[in-house]
Protein backbone atom coordinates (compact mmCIF):
# COMPACT_ATOMS: atom_id res chain seq x y z
CA UNK A 1 0.00 0.00 0.00
CA UNK A 2 1.22 3.24 -0.58
CA UNK A 3 2.31 5.89 2.05
CA UNK A 4 -0.25 8.96 1.64
CA UNK A 5 2.50 11.32 3.68
CA UNK A 6 4.80 10.05 1.31
CA UNK A 7 2.72 11.25 -2.00
CA UNK A 8 3.88 14.49 -3.70
CA UNK A 9 0.66 17.16 -3.13
CA UNK A 10 1.43 17.56 -7.25
CA UNK A 11 0.46 14.26 -7.94
CA UNK A 12 -2.21 13.23 -10.60
CA UNK A 13 -4.41 11.30 -8.48
CA UNK A 14 -5.45 12.42 -4.88
CA UNK A 15 -3.91 10.10 -2.24
CA UNK A 16 -7.03 9.75 -0.62
CA UNK A 17 -8.39 7.74 -3.50
CA UNK A 18 -5.16 6.32 -4.01
CA UNK A 19 -4.33 4.74 -0.74
CA UNK A 20 -8.19 3.36 -0.26
CA UNK A 21 -7.60 1.83 -3.65
CA UNK A 22 -4.74 0.39 -2.71
CA UNK A 23 -5.80 -0.78 0.65
CA UNK A 24 -9.38 -2.31 -0.85
CA UNK A 25 -7.15 -4.20 -3.55
CA UNK A 26 -4.14 -5.56 -1.55
CA UNK A 27 -4.40 -9.02 -0.40
CA UNK A 28 -3.91 -8.92 3.04
CA UNK A 29 -3.91 -11.67 6.01
CA UNK A 30 -6.36 -10.14 8.79
CA UNK A 31 -5.89 -11.26 12.60
CA UNK A 32 -8.33 -13.93 14.18
CA UNK A 33 -9.17 -11.61 16.43
CA UNK A 34 -10.35 -8.78 13.45
CA UNK A 35 -11.97 -12.18 11.86
CA UNK A 36 -13.84 -12.79 14.80
CA UNK A 37 -14.97 -9.91 15.16
CA UNK A 38 -16.18 -9.33 11.92
CA UNK A 39 -18.30 -12.62 12.38
CA UNK A 40 -20.12 -11.04 15.39
CA UNK A 41 -20.75 -7.56 13.11
CA UNK A 42 -21.88 -9.70 10.73
CA UNK A 43 -24.68 -11.58 12.99
CA UNK A 44 -25.69 -8.85 15.01
CA UNK A 45 -26.19 -6.42 11.92
CA UNK A 46 -28.33 -8.83 9.85
CA UNK A 47 -30.28 -9.80 13.73
CA UNK A 48 -31.02 -6.14 14.18
CA UNK A 49 -32.67 -5.78 10.30
CA UNK A 50 -34.54 -9.08 10.61
CA UNK A 51 -35.84 -7.42 14.34
CA UNK A 52 -36.92 -4.36 12.01
CA UNK A 53 -39.20 -6.16 10.32
CA UNK A 54 -41.44 -5.81 13.03
CA UNK A 55 -41.70 -2.32 12.60
CA UNK A 56 -43.93 -0.96 9.42
CA UNK A 57 -43.05 1.86 9.19
CA UNK A 58 -39.39 -0.14 7.84
CA UNK A 59 -41.58 -2.39 5.76
CA UNK A 60 -43.20 0.29 4.21
CA UNK A 61 -39.97 1.53 2.81
CA UNK A 62 -38.85 -1.90 1.23
CA UNK A 63 -39.02 -4.25 -1.89
CA UNK A 64 -38.78 -3.17 -5.35
CA UNK A 65 -38.74 0.94 -6.46
CA UNK A 66 -41.72 -0.21 -8.73
CA UNK A 67 -44.33 -3.11 -6.78
CA UNK A 68 -44.08 -6.85 -7.54
CA UNK A 69 -41.21 -6.58 -9.68
CA UNK A 70 -38.77 -9.21 -9.18
CA UNK A 71 -35.55 -9.79 -10.62
CA UNK A 72 -34.42 -13.50 -11.31
CA UNK A 73 -30.81 -14.28 -10.81
CA UNK A 74 -31.13 -11.54 -8.24
CA UNK A 75 -30.61 -10.77 -4.30
CA UNK A 76 -32.29 -12.37 -1.55
CA UNK A 77 -33.31 -9.47 1.03
CA UNK A 78 -33.52 -11.19 4.17
CA UNK A 79 -36.34 -11.93 6.30
CA UNK A 80 -38.73 -11.59 3.27
CA UNK A 81 -39.28 -13.15 -0.35
CA UNK A 82 -37.93 -9.88 -1.99
CA UNK A 83 -35.24 -10.78 -4.89
CA UNK A 84 -34.00 -7.19 -5.88
CA UNK A 85 -31.41 -5.83 -8.37
CA UNK A 86 -27.86 -5.15 -6.35
CA UNK A 87 -28.62 -1.79 -5.73
CA UNK A 88 -32.25 -1.75 -4.39
CA UNK A 89 -30.91 -4.50 -2.55
CA UNK A 90 -28.50 -3.22 -1.16
CA UNK A 91 -31.10 -0.25 -0.16
CA UNK A 92 -33.36 -2.78 1.51
CA UNK A 93 -30.95 -4.29 3.82
CA UNK A 94 -29.41 -1.15 4.66
CA UNK A 95 -32.68 0.14 5.78
CA UNK A 96 -33.22 -3.15 7.55
CA UNK A 97 -29.84 -2.88 9.47
CA UNK A 98 -29.72 0.58 10.61
CA UNK A 99 -33.50 1.45 10.93
CA UNK A 100 -33.47 1.06 15.19
CA UNK A 101 -30.12 2.29 15.54
CA UNK A 102 -29.18 -1.05 17.02
CA UNK A 103 -25.89 -2.21 14.91
CA UNK A 104 -22.26 -1.33 15.55
CA UNK A 105 -20.86 2.30 15.92
CA UNK A 106 -17.74 3.99 15.47
CA UNK A 107 -16.78 7.20 17.79
CA UNK A 108 -14.84 9.88 16.23
CA UNK A 109 -13.82 13.49 15.20
CA UNK A 110 -16.72 12.52 12.62
CA UNK A 111 -19.26 8.92 13.80
CA UNK A 112 -21.78 6.62 11.99
CA UNK A 113 -22.15 3.29 11.93
CA UNK A 114 -19.68 1.05 9.95
CA UNK A 115 -21.62 -1.89 9.70
CA UNK A 116 -23.94 0.35 7.30
CA UNK A 117 -21.41 -1.24 4.41
CA UNK A 118 -22.83 -5.13 4.96
CA UNK A 119 -25.73 -3.71 2.76
CA UNK A 120 -23.52 -3.13 -0.13
CA UNK A 121 -20.96 -5.92 0.48
CA UNK A 122 -23.87 -8.93 1.00
CA UNK A 123 -25.80 -6.95 -2.21
CA UNK A 124 -22.93 -7.36 -4.63
CA UNK A 125 -21.10 -10.41 -3.34
CA UNK A 126 -24.25 -12.38 -3.77
CA UNK A 127 -25.07 -11.05 -7.10
CA UNK A 128 -21.86 -11.97 -8.51
CA UNK A 129 -22.32 -15.38 -6.83
CA UNK A 130 -25.03 -16.65 -8.64
CA UNK A 131 -24.20 -14.62 -12.05
CA UNK A 132 -20.91 -16.69 -11.60
CA UNK A 133 -22.85 -20.11 -11.11
CA UNK A 134 -25.17 -19.03 -14.19
CA UNK A 135 -21.39 -18.90 -16.20
CA UNK A 136 -20.09 -22.18 -14.31
CA UNK A 137 -17.59 -20.47 -12.01
CA UNK A 138 -17.28 -20.38 -8.39
CA UNK A 139 -19.01 -18.33 -6.24
CA UNK A 140 -17.67 -15.71 -3.62
CA UNK A 141 -17.48 -16.84 -0.09
CA UNK A 142 -18.25 -15.44 3.15
CA UNK A 143 -14.69 -15.10 3.84
CA UNK A 144 -15.01 -12.68 1.44
CA UNK A 145 -17.73 -11.02 2.87
CA UNK A 146 -15.64 -10.58 5.97
CA UNK A 147 -12.52 -9.44 4.80
CA UNK A 148 -14.64 -6.68 3.19
CA UNK A 149 -16.21 -6.17 6.31
CA UNK A 150 -12.65 -5.39 7.81
CA UNK A 151 -11.77 -3.23 4.66
CA UNK A 152 -15.01 -0.73 4.96
CA UNK A 153 -14.83 -0.52 8.76
CA UNK A 154 -11.79 0.50 8.37
CA UNK A 155 -11.92 2.95 5.40
CA UNK A 156 -14.81 4.96 6.96
CA UNK A 157 -13.34 4.44 10.41
CA UNK A 158 -9.95 6.14 9.93
CA UNK A 159 -11.74 8.74 7.83
CA UNK A 160 -13.84 9.93 10.57
CA UNK A 161 -10.96 9.69 13.07
CA UNK A 162 -9.77 13.22 12.10
CA UNK A 163 -12.31 14.39 9.49
CA UNK A 164 -15.57 15.85 11.16
CA UNK A 165 -18.28 16.44 8.43
CA UNK A 166 -21.11 17.23 11.43
CA UNK A 167 -19.07 20.06 11.86
CA UNK A 168 -20.10 21.36 8.63
CA UNK A 169 -23.75 20.27 8.57
CA UNK A 170 -22.87 16.92 6.82
CA UNK A 171 -24.00 13.43 7.13
CA UNK A 172 -21.82 10.80 8.23
CA UNK A 173 -23.40 8.14 5.49
CA UNK A 174 -21.14 10.00 3.42
CA UNK A 175 -18.42 8.11 4.62
CA UNK A 176 -20.30 4.84 4.09
CA UNK A 177 -20.75 5.80 0.25
CA UNK A 178 -16.77 5.95 -0.21
CA UNK A 179 -16.25 2.50 1.61
CA UNK A 180 -19.35 0.82 -0.20
CA UNK A 181 -18.18 1.49 -3.48
CA UNK A 182 -14.93 0.60 -2.98
CA UNK A 183 -16.35 -2.67 -1.82
CA UNK A 184 -18.65 -3.14 -4.30
CA UNK A 185 -16.32 -2.27 -7.11
CA UNK A 186 -13.71 -5.09 -5.43
CA UNK A 187 -15.76 -7.71 -4.86
CA UNK A 188 -17.72 -7.02 -8.78
CA UNK A 189 -14.28 -7.75 -10.07
CA UNK A 190 -12.70 -4.24 -10.01
CA UNK A 191 -9.36 -3.41 -10.84
CA UNK A 192 -7.39 -1.28 -9.09
CA UNK A 193 -7.89 1.33 -10.95
CA UNK A 194 -11.71 1.14 -11.66
CA UNK A 195 -12.02 1.12 -7.29
CA UNK A 196 -10.18 4.69 -7.61
CA UNK A 197 -12.60 5.81 -10.32
CA UNK A 198 -15.71 4.73 -8.29
CA UNK A 199 -14.13 5.85 -5.48
CA UNK A 200 -13.61 9.41 -7.32
CA UNK A 201 -17.46 9.34 -8.26
CA UNK A 202 -18.49 8.68 -4.57
CA UNK A 203 -16.73 11.98 -3.33
CA UNK A 204 -17.93 13.80 -6.68
CA UNK A 205 -21.52 13.16 -5.20
CA UNK A 206 -20.82 15.27 -1.85
CA UNK A 207 -22.29 14.43 1.17
CA UNK A 208 -26.62 15.04 2.28
CA UNK A 209 -27.00 17.51 5.11
CA UNK A 210 -27.66 16.27 8.69
CA UNK A 211 -30.65 18.35 9.26
CA UNK A 212 -32.76 15.27 9.83
CA UNK A 213 -30.90 14.06 12.68
CA UNK A 214 -31.64 17.16 14.62
CA UNK A 215 -34.34 19.59 15.94
CA UNK A 216 -36.70 20.74 14.47
CA UNK A 217 -36.71 18.54 11.93
CA UNK A 218 -35.56 15.04 13.06
CA UNK A 219 -37.18 12.42 10.87
CA UNK A 220 -37.51 8.60 9.72
CA UNK A 221 -34.51 9.54 7.19
CA UNK A 222 -32.08 8.96 9.74
CA UNK A 223 -32.84 5.01 9.54
CA UNK A 224 -32.67 4.93 5.65
CA UNK A 225 -30.03 7.06 4.98
CA UNK A 226 -27.41 4.52 5.62
CA UNK A 227 -29.55 2.15 2.62
CA UNK A 228 -29.16 4.84 0.46
CA UNK A 229 -25.33 5.50 0.71
CA UNK A 230 -24.79 1.96 0.47
CA UNK A 231 -27.33 1.91 -2.60
CA UNK A 232 -25.75 4.44 -4.15
CA UNK A 233 -22.11 3.31 -3.65
CA UNK A 234 -23.38 -0.19 -5.63
CA UNK A 235 -24.71 1.50 -8.21
CA UNK A 236 -21.29 3.80 -8.73
CA UNK A 237 -19.66 0.63 -8.69
CA UNK A 238 -21.85 -1.11 -11.69
CA UNK A 239 -21.72 2.16 -14.06
CA UNK A 240 -17.68 2.14 -13.35
CA UNK A 241 -17.07 -1.67 -14.27
CA UNK A 242 -19.65 -0.27 -17.73
CA UNK A 243 -16.52 1.99 -18.49
CA UNK A 244 -17.55 4.92 -17.08
CA UNK A 245 -14.82 7.38 -16.29
CA UNK A 246 -13.28 8.20 -12.99
CA UNK A 247 -11.81 11.85 -11.85
CA UNK A 248 -8.48 12.43 -10.51
CA UNK A 249 -8.24 14.93 -8.18
CA UNK A 250 -12.45 15.37 -6.86
CA UNK A 251 -11.30 15.96 -3.13
CA UNK A 252 -8.02 18.65 -3.99
CA UNK A 253 -9.03 20.51 -7.17
CA UNK A 254 -9.63 24.15 -5.97
CA UNK A 255 -12.44 26.02 -6.08
CA UNK A 256 -14.69 22.74 -7.46
CA UNK A 257 -13.26 19.70 -5.53
CA UNK A 258 -14.86 18.32 -1.88
CA UNK A 259 -12.53 20.28 -0.07
CA UNK A 260 -12.83 23.18 -0.52
CA UNK A 261 -17.03 23.20 -1.48
CA UNK A 262 -17.81 21.10 1.61
CA UNK A 263 -15.01 21.57 4.31
CA UNK A 264 -13.65 25.42 3.80
CA UNK A 265 -10.13 24.45 2.16
CA UNK A 266 -10.01 21.88 5.39
CA UNK A 267 -8.25 19.03 3.83
CA UNK A 268 -9.22 15.20 4.28
CA UNK A 269 -6.73 12.86 5.73
CA UNK A 270 -5.94 9.68 6.77
CA UNK A 271 -5.04 9.52 10.72
CA UNK A 272 -3.32 5.84 10.61
CA UNK A 273 -2.14 3.42 8.06
CA UNK A 274 -5.10 1.53 7.34
CA UNK A 275 -5.25 -1.94 8.61
CA UNK A 276 -8.09 -3.67 11.03
CA UNK A 277 -7.72 -0.88 13.77
CA UNK A 278 -11.47 0.05 13.23
CA UNK A 279 -12.78 -3.63 13.24
CA UNK A 280 -10.86 -4.78 16.47
CA UNK A 281 -11.89 -1.52 18.22
CA UNK A 282 -15.35 -1.38 16.95
CA UNK A 283 -18.68 -0.70 19.55
CA UNK A 284 -21.41 -2.68 20.00
CA UNK A 285 -24.78 -1.94 20.90
CA UNK A 286 -24.84 -5.06 23.00
CA UNK A 287 -28.68 -4.89 24.99
CA UNK A 288 -29.74 -0.94 24.31
CA UNK A 289 -30.91 0.57 20.84
CA UNK A 290 -30.16 3.93 21.79
CA UNK A 291 -27.64 6.11 20.22
CA UNK A 292 -24.27 5.38 21.28
CA UNK A 293 -23.06 8.39 22.90
CA UNK A 294 -25.94 8.07 25.65
CA UNK A 295 -25.02 4.01 26.36
CA UNK A 296 -23.37 5.02 29.62
CA UNK A 297 -25.86 7.26 30.77
CA UNK A 298 -28.49 4.65 30.52
CA UNK A 299 -26.41 1.67 31.95
CA UNK A 300 -26.09 4.40 35.02
CA UNK A 301 -29.75 4.87 34.85
CA UNK A 302 -30.84 1.31 35.20
CA UNK A 303 -28.30 0.93 37.96
CA UNK A 304 -30.49 3.69 39.69
CA UNK A 305 -33.61 2.34 38.49
CA UNK A 306 -34.20 0.28 41.91
CA UNK A 307 -33.82 3.18 44.02
CA UNK A 308 -35.88 5.51 42.54
CA UNK A 309 -38.49 4.00 40.57
CA UNK A 310 -40.46 4.06 43.63
CA UNK A 311 -39.65 7.58 44.34
CA UNK A 312 -40.25 9.16 41.26
CA UNK A 313 -43.09 11.74 42.07
CA UNK A 314 -40.23 12.62 44.88
CA UNK A 315 -37.63 13.65 42.51
CA UNK A 316 -36.24 17.26 42.22
CA UNK A 317 -33.46 17.47 39.83
CA UNK A 318 -31.47 14.51 37.40
CA UNK A 319 -28.53 15.16 36.50
CA UNK A 320 -26.09 13.80 33.39
CA UNK A 321 -22.70 14.61 33.04
CA UNK A 322 -21.09 13.43 30.01
CA UNK A 323 -18.68 14.22 27.22
CA UNK A 324 -19.01 17.19 24.52
CA UNK A 325 -20.16 14.77 21.36
CA UNK A 326 -23.17 13.94 22.89
CA UNK A 327 -24.26 16.98 24.63
CA UNK A 328 -24.04 18.51 20.73
CA UNK A 329 -25.57 15.40 19.59
CA UNK A 330 -28.53 14.27 21.92
CA UNK A 331 -29.35 16.38 24.29
CA UNK A 332 -32.42 18.25 23.57
CA UNK A 333 -35.52 19.75 25.27
CA UNK A 334 -38.76 20.61 24.62
CA UNK A 335 -41.41 18.71 22.36
CA UNK A 336 -40.11 15.11 20.43
CA UNK A 337 -42.07 14.32 17.37
CA UNK A 338 -41.55 10.57 16.74
CA UNK A 339 -39.39 7.61 17.59
CA UNK A 340 -36.41 9.12 15.19
CA UNK A 341 -36.46 12.35 17.63
CA UNK A 342 -36.55 10.54 20.74
CA UNK A 343 -34.08 7.77 20.50
CA UNK A 344 -31.59 10.50 19.65
CA UNK A 345 -32.30 12.62 23.35
CA UNK A 346 -30.46 11.78 26.41
CA UNK A 347 -33.00 12.97 28.46
CA UNK A 348 -35.51 10.67 27.14
CA UNK A 349 -33.34 7.88 26.98
CA UNK A 350 -32.32 8.12 30.69
CA UNK A 351 -35.61 8.77 31.81
CA UNK A 352 -37.05 5.44 30.52
CA UNK A 353 -34.13 4.13 32.60
CA UNK A 354 -34.79 5.74 35.38
CA UNK A 355 -38.57 4.33 35.02
CA UNK A 356 -38.39 0.69 33.81
CA UNK A 357 -34.77 -0.27 34.29
CA UNK A 358 -34.11 -1.06 30.45
CA UNK A 359 -35.25 0.16 27.00
CA UNK A 360 -36.39 -1.47 23.93
CA UNK A 361 -37.41 0.02 20.70
CA UNK A 362 -41.05 0.06 21.53
CA UNK A 363 -40.06 2.92 24.27
CA UNK A 364 -39.77 5.50 21.73
CA UNK A 365 -43.08 4.79 19.73
CA UNK A 366 -45.68 6.61 20.22
CA UNK A 367 -47.92 4.45 22.77
CA UNK A 368 -44.76 4.68 25.12
CA UNK A 369 -44.10 8.03 24.75
CA UNK A 370 -47.52 9.17 25.98
CA UNK A 371 -46.37 7.72 29.41
CA UNK A 372 -46.46 11.63 31.38
CA UNK A 373 -43.53 10.27 34.07
CA UNK A 374 -41.06 10.37 31.02
CA UNK A 375 -41.79 14.67 29.93
CA UNK A 376 -42.08 15.20 33.64
CA UNK A 377 -38.54 13.63 34.04
CA UNK A 378 -37.44 15.25 30.94
CA UNK A 379 -38.16 18.48 32.31
CA UNK A 380 -36.03 18.08 35.54
CA UNK A 381 -32.95 16.61 33.67
CA UNK A 382 -29.67 18.78 33.28
CA UNK A 383 -26.79 18.19 31.49
CA UNK A 384 -23.16 19.05 31.81
CA UNK A 385 -19.75 18.09 30.41
CA UNK A 386 -16.93 16.75 32.08
CA UNK A 387 -13.74 18.29 29.94
CA UNK A 388 -11.99 15.12 31.10
CA UNK A 389 -14.69 12.73 29.20
CA UNK A 390 -14.49 14.60 26.20
CA UNK A 391 -10.81 14.41 26.26
CA UNK A 392 -10.98 10.64 26.72
CA UNK A 393 -13.28 9.89 23.97
CA UNK A 394 -10.93 11.70 21.54
CA UNK A 395 -7.74 9.86 22.68
CA UNK A 396 -7.15 6.81 20.91
CA UNK A 397 -5.51 4.63 23.72
CA UNK A 398 -9.12 5.41 25.50
CA UNK A 399 -11.75 5.82 23.12
CA UNK A 400 -14.27 5.96 26.54
CA UNK A 401 -18.00 7.08 26.14
CA UNK A 402 -18.14 8.19 29.42
CA UNK A 403 -21.34 9.56 31.70
CA UNK A 404 -22.48 9.74 35.16
CA UNK A 405 -26.14 10.23 36.40
CA UNK A 406 -27.59 11.43 39.88
CA UNK A 407 -30.51 11.91 40.92
CA UNK A 408 -31.63 14.37 43.73
CA UNK A 409 -35.10 14.36 45.97
CA UNK A 410 -37.25 16.98 46.93
CA UNK A 411 -36.45 15.92 50.94
CA UNK A 412 -32.39 17.05 50.19
CA UNK A 413 -31.34 13.60 49.82
CA UNK A 414 -29.98 12.30 46.99
CA UNK A 415 -28.49 8.90 45.31
CA UNK A 416 -24.97 8.12 44.70
CA UNK A 417 -23.11 9.31 41.39
CA UNK A 418 -23.17 6.52 39.13
CA UNK A 419 -20.53 6.82 36.52
CA UNK A 420 -19.86 4.49 33.60
CA UNK A 421 -16.66 4.48 31.61
CA UNK A 422 -17.16 2.41 28.81
CA UNK A 423 -20.06 0.84 27.63
CA UNK A 424 -20.41 -2.84 27.65
CA UNK A 425 -20.00 -2.73 23.77
CA UNK A 426 -16.77 -1.31 24.12
CA UNK A 427 -13.11 -3.76 22.98
CA UNK A 428 -12.54 -3.03 27.04
CA UNK A 429 -15.68 -5.63 27.88
CA UNK A 430 -15.50 -7.69 24.65
CA UNK A 431 -15.72 -10.96 27.04
CA UNK A 432 -18.45 -9.68 28.85
CA UNK A 433 -20.06 -8.71 25.53
CA UNK A 434 -19.74 -11.85 23.30
CA UNK A 435 -22.33 -14.39 25.17
CA UNK A 436 -25.03 -11.19 25.51
CA UNK A 437 -24.62 -10.79 21.78
CA UNK A 438 -25.41 -14.78 20.57
CA UNK A 439 -28.78 -14.29 23.25
CA UNK A 440 -29.03 -10.47 21.09
CA UNK A 441 -28.95 -12.64 17.89
CA UNK A 442 -30.81 -15.25 18.87
CA UNK A 443 -33.82 -12.94 20.19
CA UNK A 444 -33.93 -11.12 17.25
CA UNK A 445 -34.24 -14.26 14.60
CA UNK A 446 -37.05 -15.59 16.96
CA UNK A 447 -38.88 -12.40 16.50
CA UNK A 448 -39.79 -13.54 12.92
CA UNK A 449 -38.36 -16.99 12.06
CA UNK A 450 -39.63 -20.22 13.77
CA UNK A 451 -37.47 -22.26 16.17
CA UNK A 452 -36.31 -24.52 13.94
CA UNK A 453 -35.34 -21.91 11.41
CA UNK A 454 -33.47 -20.06 14.20
CA UNK A 455 -31.59 -22.85 15.60
CA UNK A 456 -30.53 -23.94 11.97
CA UNK A 457 -29.26 -19.90 11.42
CA UNK A 458 -27.07 -20.06 14.52
CA UNK A 459 -25.63 -23.36 13.48
CA UNK A 460 -24.22 -22.10 10.49
CA UNK A 461 -23.14 -18.62 12.28
CA UNK A 462 -21.53 -20.17 15.06
CA UNK A 463 -17.90 -21.42 13.91
CA UNK A 464 -16.07 -18.73 11.60
CA UNK A 465 -14.32 -21.05 9.62
CA UNK A 466 -16.94 -22.77 8.60
CA UNK A 467 -19.01 -20.21 7.64
CA UNK A 468 -16.19 -18.34 5.94
CA UNK A 469 -16.68 -21.81 3.35
CA UNK A 470 -20.20 -20.83 2.53
CA UNK A 471 -21.33 -19.12 -0.60
CA UNK A 472 -22.29 -16.37 0.10
CA UNK A 473 -25.81 -16.47 -1.87
CA UNK A 474 -26.60 -19.98 0.06
CA UNK A 475 -26.15 -17.93 3.10
CA UNK A 476 -28.60 -15.26 2.38
CA UNK A 477 -31.35 -17.66 1.01
CA UNK A 478 -30.93 -19.35 4.51
CA UNK A 479 -32.98 -15.73 5.41
CA UNK A 480 -36.01 -16.33 2.69
CA UNK A 481 -39.35 -16.74 3.88
CA UNK A 482 -39.65 -18.39 0.33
Amino acid sequence: MRDIKNVSPYTKEDPIVAAIADYMCADLHFSDEALDTAKLVLTDAIGCGILALDFPECTKLLGPVVPGISVPGGVQVPGTDYILDPVQAAFNIGCMNRWLDYNDTWLAAEWGHPSDNLAAILASAAYLSRRNRSLGKPPLTMRHVLDALIKTHEIQGVLSLENSLNRHGLDHVFFVKVASAAAACRLLGGTKEEVAAAVSQAWIDGASLRLYRHAPNTGSRKSWAAGDAASRGVQLALLTLRGEMGYATPLTTKEWGFQDVFLNGQPVTLARPLGSYVMENVLFKVSYPAEFHAQTALEAAIRLHQSVAHRLDEIEKIEIVTHESAIRIITKTGPLHNPADRDHCIQYIVAVGLIFGTLNAGHYEDAAAADPRIDALRSKTNVRENPAYSRDYLDPEKRSIASSVQVFFSDGSKTDRIAVEYPIGHRRRRTEAVPLLADKFRHNLRTHFPKKRVDALIDCCRERKSLEKMPVDEWLDLFSIN
